[in-house]
């Protein structure tokens, strides 16, 4: 045990000091970048994959995504999306893949008619391909994900292992943000994103891995905290990732940490017995003595404005006519666009030129359920029917994967607002396929079904 945790520290303390290594050095955040697919293909090589090497792997790279982008390393905006395709089928390669997966290849199926429609009605020129490649990188790389995941056995505590995965670069992220702007209450000035917080990179983005690194270090703070001072430690890393989170004045990242600690407390209780139970009130009261304490001292931080944000206010105090920033109104004119075009849609990519036809402006889509009624029609109304059902269909007889729901929602909600320019919510859904088992089988199978 000793080991383990001092292996814990020293993996923290490396990943802190990165972030000061590249904010000092920012070239070196390329060759981050470029060492970390290398590496991971050595292990996943050396080991054949055994026991979901290609799971670490790509749980690091998800959660290094926004790091590397925020700080030049990414070598293009889809160089994470297509590594974790590529691992996945290297895992494939090695540990094979269920049958029963079938219907995510049906999932890619529907995206065709899309591809095609596009193809038909626009010049098949560069700038086409990359629209196409920016709209179906995120979905193909679910896919991708959930075919290799479907059903794969996995002990629990492995999972836990590629849930710190992901962890440990957020780690490196929030650092990161704190030697770039080491005092929020100098920048914040409204209730809008704020970029200086963000360390000059997109603050929705920003906000949602670190959410997901908030969800990372709850669940390391009261499920694997065998010790005070790694429970002093985890919980040091849980506010100062909230604090981080929350001050890049994005709420989608925020809220969706939020669901996801309740749905994996709401689990945790449902599935303890009386003498499990008795022990949540003392979690309950933790748990709110933190949120309140971490909302406090960033209200205090940012004078007030952040109780203003949340309750979709400006600074000055009035209420703003649209909630979503926005997004309400790209949300209806995509839902008008699908009602035009109801079988096909407008074609993969081709939503943000129909949008600029209808309205004269020019804005991405930041909802993927939106966009995929819009671009894809009918076919896309069945792929996401399968996205929707298919993990609920499976936890049927998966009960014992505690992390299903938080998995779930993080998916979701994220999408919801900010579609999938990252890999997280792609690679997150699929972990919520996994067959999770809190204790070693008699007859444990690494490969699918």
């Amino acid at each position: 045990m000793k080991n383990i945790r001092l292996s814990y520290i020293n993996l923290l303390i490396i990943h802190a000091v990165i972030a000061l290594v590249i904010f000092v050095v920012p070239f070196l955040s390329k060759i981050y970048a470029l060492l970390i697919p290398l590496i991971g293909f050595y292990v996943v090589y050396s080991t054949k994959n055994k026991n979901n090497e290609v799971l670490l792997v790509t749980a690091y790279m998800v959660g290094v995504e926004v790091f590397l982008r925020m700080t030049g390393g990414n070598f293009n905006n889809e160089f994470v999306k297509v590594s974790v395709i590529f691992f996945m089928f290297l895992g494939m390669v090695y540990s094979n893949f269920s049958i029963n997966a079938f219907i995510y290849w049906v999932f890619l199926l529907l995206l065709i008619p899309g591809i095609l429609v596009t193809s038909s009605t626009a010049d098949f020129n560069s700038d086409i391909r990359k629209l196409l490649v920016f709209n179906l990188s995120g979905a193909v790389c679910l896919a991708i994900s959930a075919i290799y995941m479907y059903k794969r056995r996995i002990l629990f505590s492995d999972l836990q292992n590629v849930v710190v995965a992901m962890g440990l670069p957020v780690v490196t992220t929030a650092v990161y943000l704190f030697l770039f702007n080491p005092s929020v209450k100098d920048v914040v000035t409204g209730t809008q994103s704020n970029f200086e917080t963000s360390g000059g990179f997109g603050p929705n983005q920003v906000s949602t891995i670190l959410g997901l690194g908030m969800f990372v270090f709850f669940a390391q703070l009261i499920l694997f905290s065998k010790s005070k001072k790694r429970m002093i430690l985890n919980g040091i890393l849980l506010l100062f990732i909230s604090y981080r989170a929350i001050v890049t004045f994005s709420r989608g990242g925020v809220i969706t940490a939020i669901v996801m600690i309740i749905c994996l407390l709401f689990l945790l209780y449902y599935f303890s017995n009386a003498k499990g139970r008795s022990k949540f009130t003392l979690v309950f009261i933790v748990t709110a003595l933190m949120a309140g304490g971490i909302w406090t001292y960033s209200s205090l931080q940012t004078s007030g404005l952040i109780n203003k944000r949340y309750a979709n206010k400006d600074a000055i105090g009035r209420t703003k006519k649209d909630r979503l920033g926005g997004r309400e109104k790209i949300m209806g004119e995509e839902l008008k666009i699908f009602i035009d075009n109801p079988i096909t849609g407008v074609g993969a990519g081709m939503g943000k030129k129909a949008r600029k036809e209808h309205n004269g402006g020019e804005v991405a889509s930041h909802n993927e359920i939106s966009r995929m009624l819009s671009e894809h029609g009918l076919f896309g109304v069945l792929g996401l029917l399968i996205l929707f059902i298919t993990p609920f269909v499976l936890y049927i007889n998966n009960r014992q994967h505690l992390y299903f729901l938080s998995f779930y929602f993080f998916w979701l909600l994220t999408i919801n607002h900010a579609a999938m320019r990252t890999a997280a919510p792609a690679f997150v859904y699929a972990l919520s396929l996994l067959l999770v088992q809190v204790k070693i089988p008699e007859k444990a199978e690494n490969s699918g079904d």
